[in-house]
């Protein structure tokens, strides 16, 4: 928890006075055995019914002071928890996204979202409470039992002895928990990600009849869950009545200790009746004081999580060098000099020795077999994953000696998986370009091949785009996000298997349109297709994360038995069907 600790610095104030005032509250509750014993040993005892009105209104007194001290009290602990809730999120949300792939695959999104939303509220609760009762209840404790020996010290010696033992349950209870607590949360974790496959795969799913499977995966998760929390539960259960059996075993030799004093003459009933209060004033501050540990196990269990995210870092960092926004004469836009590349927590290279050049204005087909390392190869351009051996230039500059953004700036890239975000078609535009006109949107538009269809949309640019894209189809999709790649202008280009969802008409025309564009850029281009690389000025073949041959489509043809093979499977085939 102590990592989170700088997230409270703001709250320095409220982290001060919220205790304070519960401490506040906590002393005028002390007084109040005082002045019930004052009230039967005086009052009482001499029918002096003035002494009971005053001591009567001195009680009401007290009550409203610790009210108010309270409500403050409360005020400044909610405000302080909130905002260091608040500060966190918004910082782990930042973190998060400045995480290399590297990070975000080793920790796992679900991870992520289980520790943005339950673990910063669990966080949130266990701040709340501390504030609130961690000094007012032990306060409550140790000041009953010093008051009761200011009455008498035979009596005082039943708290002395009630107190340890109390100790020892909470504490001991808290130590078995706390490592419980971590494993409920990584099992919420595991919970939540096979929520979000189920969502996500509903379409495979049914397509399969894999619902029944899937339930039964889903109900053995929350079952193994279930047994664990009711393991933790039991063991967390036992704090109330094993400290309400140690406090009225204790209260109950109190009374009948002080009966016999009273008996003796040594104390008063009145001071009976306090050292009783007194009694049930720990008995119930020992109640919330349990509740209390059970809240701060689960959240420091958590804290613990979002700390180990917070202190992930990330291998991207930025260079000190500039990026020279063109490139020299004679300069390639983008050099692979040697290049390998191995993933967190794999034994062997996705790619191993690349060298290529692209000059500016070039396109580059990469073309191979699934898992051939094409999109390893492209994602080291933008900088998503580092080089583990070798350079990757931009402009005759190591991209590991530039800064993240100006890369980016310079980068258009689409990705395999079409990702659209909940807005408007032209908002999601302005991804690419945050000014982008409606003329310069147009543009791109019909670039990707994607006008024809927004124009046809009843709202056109304003027409509502639901989470993911979900209300347009895979083509509407990809074309969208090629536009919102090409609306920046950018000087390299990167469509790693961006046309998987369009037909051959519709790719060729992208491409077409894509070969004159108005500005100069250097495009590469990621296919399993041999139609889309074909007219590339330059075509890499990949195989097993290696380049196995380099050459225009009619230098490989024949000579590259890989490039060949894929040709024909897909040409001939082609061909037979249409004779």
């Amino acid at each position: 928890m102590r990592r989170l600790f700088p997230f409270l610095t703001e709250y320095r104030k409220e982290c001060v006075l919220a205790p304070l005032f519960k401490m506040l509250e906590a002393i005028f509750e002390l007084f109040v055995p005082l002045v019930m014993a004052a009230i039967i040993d005086t009052g009482i005892a001499k029918r002096d019914l003035p002494y009971i009105g005053r001591m009567c209104a001195l009680l009401f007194f007290l009550a409203a002071v610790g009210l108010a001290s309270a409500i403050t009290a409360q005020y400044y602990a909610a405000r302080a928890a909130t905002g260091f809730a608040t500060k966190l999120r918004h910082s782990l949300f930042e973190h998060i996204g400045k995480l290399s792939f590297y990070g975000i695959d080793t920790v796992g999104s679900s991870t992520l979202i289980t520790r943005m939303t339950s673990d910063i509220n669990q966080a949130q609760a266990g701040v709340n409470m501390t504030l609130r009762l961690f000094l007012r209840s032990p306060f409550i404790v140790f000041g009953a039992m010093i008051m009761a020996f200011q009455i008498n010290v035979k009596e005082a010696l039943i708290f002395a002895v009630t107190i340890p033992v109390l100790s020892v349950i909470v504490f001991g209870i808290m130590a078995v928990t706390m490592p419980m607590y971590r494993r409920v949360q990584s099992g919420l974790d595991g919970i939540l990600n096979t929520t979000s496959e189920n969502l996500e795969g509903v379409r495979v799913i049914r397509a399969f009849g894999r619902e029944e499977d899937e339930a039964r995966r889903f109900a053995g998760q929350n079952e193994t869950l279930a047994d664990l929390q009711r393991a933790v539960g039991r063991i967390s259960g036992l704090m109330n009545p094993l400290t309400l059996l140690v406090v009225n075993a204790a209260t109950i030799v109190l009374l009948y200790s002080g009966a016999c004093q009273v008996d003796a003459a040594v104390i008063t009933r009145g001071e009976l009746v306090a050292l009783v209060n007194y009694m049930s004033q720990i008995l119930v501050e020992l109640v919330k004081l349990a509740n209390l540990i059970v809240t701060i196990s689960k959240a420091l269990a958590c804290a613990d999580r979002i700390a180990d995210v917070l202190e992930l870092r990330t291998e991207i960092t930025d260079g000190d060098g500039v990026l020279p926004a063109e490139p020299a004469e004679g300069v390639p836009a983008v050099e692979f000099d040697h290049v390998s590349l191995r993933y967190a927590e794999s034994g062997e290279e996705a790619i191993s020795d690349i060298t290529f050049r692209a000059m500016p204005g070039e396109t580059i087909g990469i073309i191979g077999g699934t898992g051939s390392g094409k999109s390893s190869v492209v994602n080291l351009i933008p900088r998503f994953y580092d080089a583990t051996e070798g350079a990757v230039r931009i402009n005759g500059a190591d991209v590991k000696d530039c800064r993240v953004e100006e890369i980016r700036d310079k980068t258009g890239v689409v990705p395999q998986k079409a990702v659209l975000f909940k807005g408007t078609i032209a908002e999601n535009l302005r991804w690419g370009k945050s000014d982008a006109t409606e003329k310069e949107m147009m543009e791109a538009l019909k670039a990707a091949q994607a006008w024809e269809f927004v124009q046809e949309k009843p709202r056109k640019l304003n027409e509502p785009v639901s989470e993911g894209g979900k209300n347009l189809s895979g083509g509407q999709r990809q074309r969208l996000t090629i536009a919102r790649a090409l609306i920046g202008q950018p000087g390299i280009l990167i469509l790693d298997d961006s046309a998987s969802a369009l037909d051959f008409a519709t790719d060729a025309k992208l491409r077409a349109a894509i070969g004159k564009l108005s500005w100069k850029t250097t495009v590469f281009i990621v296919s399993q297709r041999a139609a889309s690389v074909m007219n590339a000025d330059r075509i890499i073949v990949m195989d097993n994360g290696r380049i196995a041959g380099t050459g225009t489509h009619e230098e490989l043809l024949g000579s590259n038995e890989i490039y060949t093979e894929i040709y024909s499977s897909q040409f001939e085939t082609t061909e037979s069907a249409g004779a």
